[in-house]
């Protein structure tokens, strides 16, 4: 892959291990660890810091040994997982996604989805320079687009396989807007797109 590979912040790694601790069990997230070759975090979580902490590569591997490890469950697990991530980023870095203090309710819906899908694409960029995310509004359609995705880094796939970063945006929709919506990857770079692509849907019944 042309993409160099980089380094992801403590914090995101913290809790990416955090919630996948709290989703899959602690016998379960050590398992995983031991077949991504990540031990060094079992029991030793990085510090909640915006300090290097892992290279992106080792990231996309934690993700692929998850859906290796649960096989068809996996997908399920991996959106939990990326629920419980977004739910920790606001619980423990509202300033960094920029929703300290932040009230939401007297704007219409689309304007709240736009406000969080930039904020999420502000504090990656804030946390590492060299992300290459943004939100995009085009024909009446909201998407969250990274070119520097780290959960699909080096990987090859007939199908999406950022199901982490689709329970995240989902949260963070209904973080914002209070109703769950329908999150689908239209484009992923283990596909072969120049980009992972989120479109927001409709919301659920």
């Amino acid at each position: 892959m042309s993409r160099p590979d980089s380094v992801i912040v403590n914090t995101i790694v913290r809790q990416a291990l955090v919630s996948a601790e709290e989703v899959m069990g602690a016998n379960g997230l050590h398992a995983v660890l031991r077949t991504s070759g990540l031990e060094r975090f079992a029991g030793n979580l990085p510090p909640n810091d915006l300090q290097p902490s892992i290279q992106t590569s080792d990231y996309a591997r934690l993700n692929q040994a998850i859906e290796s490890f649960y096989g068809r469950a996996a997908r399920g697990m991996l959106r939990r997982i990326g629920k419980a991530s977004f739910q920790y980023g606001v619980r423990e870095q509202a300033a960094l996604l920029g929703v300290a203090g932040v009230a939401l309710k007297f704007l219409p819906e689309k304007q709240r989805i736009k406000f969080i899908l930039n904020g999420m694409a502000d504090a990656l960029k804030k946390s590492n320079s060299e992300v290459d995310a943004w939100m995009e509004e085009k024909d009446g359609t909201i998407a969250y687009i990274e070119r520097t995705c780290a959960v699909c880094w080096g990987r090859q796939s007939e199908q999406p396989v950022c199901h982490l970063y689709v329970g995240s945006v989902s949260e963070a929709v209904l973080w914002a807007t209070g109703v769950e919506h329908e999150v689908t990857e239209t484009h992923c770079t283990a596909k072969g797109d120049e980009y992972c692509r989120f479109e927001v849907g409709a919301a659920k019944a």
